[in-house]
């Protein structure tokens, strides 16, 4: 239960449409447990002289009484069971804006998954225990009390040994309950694998059919499902034990009221009436019982869900954003990097090792270098995907720390190296976020130059690419994510080896439009080609984390290092491209 503990801020949001149907509940299991007692004179008044007219009354209190626990039952639900689908609602909303606060680095950790199983199963089962779980848990007690105190007030000794088997029932309801709350909870745990795994065949679906490892794939489900389902009949089996332990405790109380009471019928200690009355009481005495094992069974699993929900809930950003106060200054775009190294955790060595570079603003740098240098971890630290390790980055002279994320992400255009698309239109997937404007998206397009392919889509602009873009290709992908990039009108433009799938003759044609968009504006270029960085005004080549050589592209070839070697590399590469 404490795992629960979280939720009382929703129950508070509510209180008082709760508070309602607390109230319907106490209506309706009063009008319920009059039903007994209206029967007993019933039967009772044919000991002695009656008229039809008489029976009439009692049936009519019986047919009224039922009529009104059957209104205000109704209005239990309609308070109650809607608070927990909008506490359920609010739930799951909460979730989702936490899980936006949180940083990268927190979803390298997290499987896509495990937090749809979050999102859907175990909010799924909080709401259980918000609605059903509440509800029958307030409308057990005030009927067991009701039930109860009539009963006594029938006959005392005959109540005491009907009730004599309860704690029997109350003690294999903890132990069963307190078992299904830890299979419940690898349940879940399997839930969440098995999502991962669905999930990220779907999302690779194109290497598994190019590798024909479907069948494997299928191998792999079953197994992750036969998991899910042995865990699954595990707490079936303990649930099973449920009902005909209750009702055999339930009927247990009944076989004594029956012989003990039919005794005291006979002896003239309780009427006849008075009997059917104190059974027909320990009937429904045994839905409440029933349904406190069943209530016991809901907490359980809502209990292991909302502890896994908190375990999520209670993560932080290591992104921390202080409070500053609002600068109404826009952002120019002069980045200085100080004595800057960087590694993603202790574990890990360093990546970048006291970088020191100024850019001004309005100029174009570029960073070349191999593969795993560290150029996409250093546009990362701009941006504060990750925050520096050692040194400090500067932004007009601030500290990117101490600028607003959001106003610093606002400033800055990234088109990273691994593409991402929406299942979406391509329109909306280049106006991400933006209100569009006359000519702004054909303009983008334009200059990405993926306005030459848009005309033999379908649809044109209106054309949905499916999910993560896996109607485009690669290089169409790379444009599509260049023109979003351009769209919102960034200070700082970050291209991180954004041509890589397009062909040289369509790069040249990019950049050659990205010249008078680039104008007054900074701009980093990240690439493995001299073709692409060698007009830039400055030129930076990492190696092993460390600025190793840097210059312009005619500065760099005399010096005859690492840059003049990759030039060269890639100037034999075209030669021996143009005699094939």
């Amino acid at each position: 239960m404490k795992s629960l503990l979280p939720l009382k801020k929703y129950f508070f949001r509510y209180k008082n449409r709760l508070l309602l149907g607390f109230l319907f509940i106490l209506v309706s299991d009063a009008a319920q447990v009059m039903i007994p007692l209206f029967m007993k004179n019933g039967i009772d008044s044919l000991r002695v002289e009656t008229t039809s007219e008489n029976l009439l009354k009692y049936a009519l209190l019986i047919v009224g009484a039922a009529f009104v626990a059957g209104v205000f039952r109704f209005l239990i639900r309609e308070t109650i069971i809607v608070v927990s689908r909008k506490i359920e609602f609010d739930l799951r909303q909460d979730f989702w804006i936490h899980l936006q606060s949180l940083s990268y680095k927190f979803y390298q950790n997290n499987s896509t998954g495990d937090l749809m199983a979050h999102a859907t199963n175990d909010i799924s089962a909080v709401r259980m225990f918000l609605g059903p779980a509440v509800m029958y848990s307030v409308d057990t007690f005030i009927k067991m009390v009701f039930i109860i105190t009539i009963i006594f007030s029938l006959n005392y000794k005959l109540a005491i040994y009907a009730l004599l088997p309860l704690p029997l029932l109350s003690f294999f309801v903890y132990r069963l309950s307190k078992k299904i709350n830890v299979l419940f909870t690898r349940i879940q745990e399997k839930f969440a694998e098995l999502t991962t795994k669905v999930q990220e065949s779907i999302s690779g679906i194109r290497v598994v059919k190019s590798y024909v490892r479907q069948e494997n794939e299928i191998n792999e489900f079953t197994k992750f499902s036969n998991d899910y389902l042995h865990k699954s009949m595990d707490k079936v089996r303990v649930q099973a034990l449920f009902m005909p332990i209750l009702f055999l405790i339930s009927g247990i109380s009944i076989i004594i009221v029956i012989w003990l009471g039919g005794d005291m019928v006979i002896e003239g200690i309780m009427t006849i009436g008075g009997l059917a009355a104190f059974i027909a009481y320990l009937v429904n005495l045994i839905w409440p019982m029933i349904a406190s094992g069943w209530v016991m069974n809901i907490i359980q699993q809502s209990s292991a869900s909302m502890k896994r929900l908190n375990k999520i809930m209670e993560q932080t950003s290591d992104i921390e954003e202080l409070s500053v106060v609002e600068d109404s200054q826009p952002i120019k775009g002069e980045i200085e990097f100080r004595n800057v190294s960087f590694r993603y955790n202790e574990e890990f060595p360093f990546v970048l090792k006291n970088i020191n570079l100024k850019i001004k603003q309005g100029t174009t740098i570029a960073i070349i270098g191999k593969t795993g240098e560290g150029k996409t971890s250093l546009i990362n630290l701009i941006t504060r995907l990750y925050d520096v390790t050692e040194g400090k980055i500067l932004i007009d002279g601030k500290d990117v720390k101490n600028i607003p994320l959001k106003k610093l992400r606002q400033a800055i255009g990234v088109v990273p190296q691994e593409t991402f698309l929406f299942s979406d239109t391509l329109k909306n997937n280049i106006l991400y976020g933006i209100k569009e404007n006359d000519g702004l998206l054909e303009k983008v397009a334009s200059i990405s130059r993926i306005d030459k392919d848009v005309y033999h889509f379908p649809r044109k602009y209106d054309t949905i690419l499916g999910e993560g873009g896996i109607t485009l290709s690669g290089g169409q992908k790379q444009r599509t994510c260049l023109a979003r990039a351009l769209a919102i009108n960034p200070q700082i433009l970050i291209l991180d080896d954004t041509f890589s799938a397009v062909d040289t003759n369509t790069e040249e044609e990019i950049l050659n439009n990205l010249n008078d968009y680039m104008k007054n504006r900074t701009n980093i270029i990240i690439s493995h080609r001299i073709s692409t960085v060698k007009n830039a005004n400055r030129i930076y080549v990492l190696e092993k984390g460390k600025i190793v050589e840097e210059g312009k592209h005619a500065e760099l070839i005399d010096k005859n290092g690492i840059y003049a070697d990759i030039y060269k590399k890639q100037l034999l590469e075209e030669e021996l491209a143009g005699l094939n």
